[in-house]
């Protein structure tokens, strides 16, 4: 159907008014914003550091340049363990860091960290994007003045490393171990005398003997600091940490400042980070477990004994927690509920193919 001057000039006119009155949103996201990011982790760990460049870089080009973000290595302007502060106190507009640092302002921080004998990171995300995860955790975000974006995710950690074998549960006596989140306190319960220490700090402690043992995150990063030169034993199962979210911790204000376009490019870059990093531990784990055994690391299975030890002693310290603080409590009683939920469905498909096609390898 052909249109004529007379139909065209009414819709041109509609359009141009359109046109009129809505330019502010395009006007909005054409300004050139430039924040600070301040991470946990040093360069020298080029999968977790590698986040905070990852956001940078996508950030960066879905807006043509417009949209900078600077990061700042462990150090550089605050240190490590100082990320959440820094945010909340807009001395940087945000942070790349791990929730577990700061169960000491708030325990329920750790619900978005990793819990031990808790969820796997499809399970975490499950929870926090269709369980009520997200809504529950922004409750606590917004107490500190921040707003978190998931943005890296470790995938399941080993249990760590130790100078001597862990033969029972009373090996964890007096033992001094670096350990971050509710692993410490699962293991205070156990006797341990829990050390939280910033990533590049931790082999100087290990080998002047300040620590008996410790844990970061995997192979990759634990050949790179070198814990395998003072410790010999290197144990798993990783009961402790089935995942690990990294977050993106914004400046409230700086986060309401935002153009609404360059929000939802955050987001987004955040979620890429979140898949590349967990893409590259899954690759670059598997081969640097094989180097490390090759170069004389003992790769040793906890004890059922010492497992189960833990569990008890989990639930006793989550159950404390609740018992102090109404929102823990509340979070708690969701996460456990869905915890219970998934843990049925993957014993059912997951778990058991695993096991089932591991077998098979095997012959």
């Amino acid at each position: 159907m052909s249109v004529t001057r007379r139909q065209f000039a009414p819709a041109a006119a509609s359009l141009a008014a359109l046109a009129a009155s809505a330019p502010a949103f395009g006007q909005q996201t054409s300004e050139t914003v430039k924040w600070r990011l301040t991470s946990s982790f040093p360069k020298s760990l080029d999968t977790l550091w590698g986040a905070s460049t990852t956001i940078a870089r996508a950030v960066g080009e879905m807006t043509d340049g417009k949209f900078v973000v600077q990061p700042f290595g462990a150090g550089e302007i605050v240190p490590g363990l100082q990320v959440l502060d820094a945010v909340a106190n807009a001395t940087v507009e945000c942070g790349h860091t791990y929730t577990g640092y700061y169960i000491g302002k708030n325990p329920s921080f750790i619900f978005d960290g990793s819990l031990p004998f808790g969820l796997t990171p499809r399970m975490q995300n499950a929870w926090m994007m269709f369980g009520d995860g997200r809504k529950l955790m922004d409750e606590v975000y917004d107490g500190f003045g921040v707003v978190a974006l998931p943005a890296g995710q470790t995938g399941g950690q080993m249990f760590g490393w130790f100078r001597k074998e862990l033969k029972t549960p009373a090996d964890f006596v007096g033992l001094k171990m670096r350990t971050a989140g509710f692993g410490g306190k699962v293991m205070a319960k156990l006797g341990a005398v829990p050390q939280q220490i910033a990533g590049g700090d931790i082999y100087p402690a290990l080998e002047r003997g300040t620590i008996d043992a410790c844990e970061w995150v995997g192979p990759y990063d634990d050949e790179k600091l070198g814990f395998n030169k003072v410790a010999k034993y290197y144990y798993t199962p990783g009961v402790m940490e089935l995942e690990a979210v990294n977050q993106l911790m914004v400046n409230k204000a700086a986060w309401a400042a935002l153009p609404p376009r360059y929000q939802a490019i955050l987001r987004y870059a955040c979620n890429y980070a979140m898949t590349e990093m967990l893409a590259s531990y899954d690759a670059k784990n598997a081969t640097a477990i094989a180097r490390l055994v090759a170069a004389g690391t003992q790769l040793s299975v906890l004890p059922e004994e010492v497992i189960k030890a833990l569990r008890s002693a989990l639930e006793t310290v989550l159950d404390e927690e609740a018992a102090q603080s109404e929102q823990f409590k509340k979070i708690l009683t969701n996460w456990r509920q869905f915890r219970a939920d998934q843990h049925r469905w993957f014993s059912i498909a997951d778990t058991r193919a695993d096991l089932a096609v591991f077998r098979t390898d095997q012959k």
